[in-house]
């Protein structure tokens, strides 16, 4: 049975390939996947027309030939756009959603991101929606029976059953008992009234039911006639009490989560000073009142540690994260379509989860780089937070203890309120930092100095823990020629390759192409080669072979490959089975360990002196996160930073936990240069196996935009990128800075008219967090 049309009673299908209908016929506006950005429009047969609303995909034909291609309906209209003919508008293929996937707000959120991150609202929209659910995945379609209401109504007044075989009657009275919205098949009725299909198709036959055809998930399917079991609810955690700083926090914040209004706060509260607590206070408030929340975290902060918090708080908790496969992810997809889920917790692509009734986004570490997303679109999933919450009129808290420096600013000028939680819980003191000047340590041959080594020794013997910090994977990070000087690249990258003693091979942390170790150096053919630096696999045997009695282990991207790695080895921790762990920067933030008395960072100049204008606050703040990973329980912490670098402000600062002062010694730089927060920033990047027709392209689009620019947009470039090459292509770039973002965006709108010549690409990354 076909559903009523929206506007008024059923008619006959129209002639597909005719003209459209002359009365009642509707026009959609449908955007696709391409890199032009505008919508197309399209005219509803009238088949379709009781499926088609804004926010479902839809099957459209595109081009000359025609082909079909899958698309998002954004509007529906009664009338075609002026200048339209009627008569030449194609018509609409096929509806491929029964409900839309995006409702209206999204749809006004993807259509700002477009706009803002310069992508076609095509590319936007699929970014908002999982492949899996595209795809889908985990469902199939399955063929019910329903009873129309005169059949019900003559069922309900015993007119029907006169005309209806004893085996008839029973078969309708099974499909009318059926609960509201559960779905028979035809074996459901033929178990359910003991009667054989024929009874049920002479039903059909007779038009006392019909057949639908519905997409159903497989579990769905598979249910049958049994009943779903609740799941058991968790062991509710008791609620520790909030401590005066705690409550201060969240009563700042009530009247916003009791509102219903936009509401930004920026929660600057030092490591260890229960920020996560204050969260989950705010989030059952908004939960109490039959609203949702959303929780955005780093992926590398996504823990079972920080999983479990929520579960035993939270009833109805989904966790989306990068590991999910196309079934579990489209699972989850719809149970927070239909309302089954209270909390979402996820990275960065959970701020678009389809919930019903949002009421809060919470974003935590909000300064972490990889809310960034690397490919078209090209969005930061904390200002998408901040707009999406404006969109819903519900509060946002973005929390750090080393808050970016955008949000940081946006506080200061009252556009966020700053909500301070400068002590530790119970008033734990936070630890001590020394500095280790490398540059007076003559007699270092691995990666410990005497001193830090000494102090590792100490926390040990008093059965503390220790953690050490090296963000730099592999044995050696680069191979160099002594005779010569050349250093061992990768043969696609312009980038060292890093030995991997563990597998015997240089491998590019770029493109991850691995080569066997050459025999002689590949300039000069000089017989002996140099292995030199340090990286965490160098560090875990030399830990080993320095603490032989304790065991250590090592955290990092390639040891963590297996599923479950990363939760055993953190589970092992928490035991006290394993006593030193180290790692790159996944140990750095979101655990907490009471037992840890020492934290050892082994080289806090790693990315100091990066080509970047972010490379110093990055710097301070690995430092800062890392530090606080100690003295989080009754016995104090204490942390050494080993650098080459003591008086760099990033590092002096981040030893004596002062975020303030840093800022301002760094605001001032970033003011003179228009670098974030006091400008806005685009970054055009070329790239193309031909090193001089992508340096030519660049230059002379660089040409057309100047002679077009605001005075007040600044060129830096175009220029090499800090990194060549990478995977074969060569890579020029461009900056270009304002004030404000309005000239930007209005220079860069047509930026690919005329498109790049063969065999060059041009991304656009409007506000980018990394340069090289």
């Amino acid at each position: 049975m076909r559903p009523p049309s929206w506007f008024g009673a059923d008619e006959e299908d129209a002639d597909e390939a005719g003209a459209p209908a002359e009365r009642g016929g509707l026009f959609v506006e449908v955007v696709v996947n391409r890199a032009f950005d505008h919508a197309l429009t399209y005219r509803v047969p009238r088949k379709l027309t009781a499926g088609v609303r804004p926010g479902v995909r839809v099957k459209v034909p595109l081009g000359k030939r025609g082909g079909l291609v899958t698309g998002y309906c954004v509007s529906v209209g009664l009338l075609p756009p002026e200048g339209l003919e009627t008569s030449k508008i194609k018509p609409v293929a096929e509806v491929l959603d029964p409900v839309p996937l995006i409702d209206a707000r999204m749809l006004e959120l993807t259509r700002w991101m477009a706009g803002y991150y310069l992508c076609s609202w095509g590319q936007a929209l699929d970014a908002v929606v999982p492949a899996g659910v595209r795809k889908q995945a985990g469902t199939r379609v399955g063929t019910f029976l329903v009873v129309p209401e005169e059949s019900r109504q003559g069922w309900a007044d015993g007119t029907l059953e006169k005309t209806l075989t004893n085996k008839q009657a029973a078969a309708l009275d099974a499909l009318c008992r059926a609960a509201d919205g559960e779905l028979l098949t035809v074996a459901d009725v033929c178990r359910r009234a003991r009667c054989g299909p024929g009874v049920v198709d002479g039903l059909r036959k007779d038009g006392v039911i019909h057949t639908v055809k519905r997409r159903l998930s497989l579990d769905e399917m598979k249910k049958g006639d049994a009943e779903d079991e609740p799941a058991p609810a968790p062991t509710a955690a008791k609620k520790p009490d909030l401590t005066p700083e705690q409550q201060a926090a969240l009563d700042a914040m009530t009247p916003a989560l009791r509102g219903d209004a936009f509401a930004p706060f920026l929660v600057f509260g030092v490591t260890g000073s229960g920020k996560t607590e204050v969260y989950l206070s705010a989030i059952e408030e908004v939960v109490a009142r039959g609203r949702e929340a959303i929780v955005l975290v780093p992926e590398i902060s996504l823990t079972p540690q920080t999983i479990r918090r929520f579960k035993r708080r939270f009833r109805r908790v989904a966790v989306l994260h990068s590991h999910l496969g196309d079934v579990e992810r489209h699972r989850h997809w719809r149970s927070i379509a239909r309302g089954e889920v209270d909390v979402v917790v996820g990275a960065r692509s959970a701020i678009f989860a389809p919930t019903r009734r949002l009421g809060l986004i919470v974003v935590d570490e909000e300064h972490e780089g990889t809310f960034k997303q690397e490919t078209v679109p090209r969005y930061h999933a904390r200002d998408v937070a901040v707009k999406r919450a404006h969109l819903e009129n519900v509060p946002v808290l973005l929390g750090s203890a080393t808050p970016s420096l955008e949000s940081w600013s946006n506080a200061e000028r009252g556009r966020y309120t700053k909500v301070a939680m400068p002590s530790r819980v119970e008033n734990r003191p936070m630890p001590a930092v020394e500095l280790i000047d490398l540059r007076h340590e003559k007699n270092m041959t691995g990666g410990l100095s005497d001193t830090l080594r000494d102090a590792v020794q100490r926390a040990l013997d008093d059965d503390g823990q220790v953690i050490l910090l090296l963000n730099r994977r592999g044995y050696n990070t680069f191979v160099i020629c002594p005779k010569c000087g050349q250093v061992v690249k990768c043969r696609h990258c312009d980038v060292a390759a890093t030995y991997h003693k563990s597998r015997r091979m240089l491998i590019c942390h770029m493109c991850d192409a691995e080569r066997p170790c050459p025999p002689a150096c590949p300039s000069c053919q000089a017989p002996v080669l140099h292995y030199g630096g340090i990286g965490t696999e160098r560090l875990e045997k030399e830990v080993l072979a320095t603490f032989p009695f304790h065991a250590a282990r090592r955290m990092d991207s390639d040891t963590m490959r297996k599923h479950g790695s990363h939760e055993a080895t953190l589970a092992a921790f928490k035991a006290g089975d394993v006593r030193i762990l180290l790692g790159t920067q996944m140990i750095a933030k979101g655990l907490d360990f009471p037992n840890v008395t020492l934290v050892g960072v082994v080289d806090a100049d790693v990315a100091l002196h990066l080509p970047d204008f972010r490379a110093a606050e990055r710097t301070f703040q690995l430092v800062a996160q890392v530090a606080g990973r100690t003295g989080r329980g009754d016995r104090p912490g204490r942390v050494l930073v080993q650098t080459y670098s003591p008086e760099s402000p990033a590092i002096l600062h981040a030893a004596r936990h002062d975020y303030e002062s840093f800022v301002a010694q760094e605001l001032p730089q970033r003011r003179d240069h228009l670098a974030a927060p006091y400008g806005r920033v685009a970054r055009l990047l070329a790239r193309g196996r031909d090193e001089g027709r992508v340096k030519a392209y660049l230059d002379a689009l660089a040409a057309r935009l100047r002679e077009r620019a605001d005075a007040a947009v600044k060129f830096l470039g175009p220029c090499p990128a800090p990194v060549l090459k990478i995977k074969e292509e060569f890579r020029f770039h461009l900056q270009l800075r304002c004030a404000t973002a309005a000239p930007l965006h209005a220079l860069l709108r047509d930026l690919n008219e005329p498109p790049p010549p063969p065999r060059v690409e041009l991304a656009v990354d409007v506000d980018p967090v990394g340069m090289l």
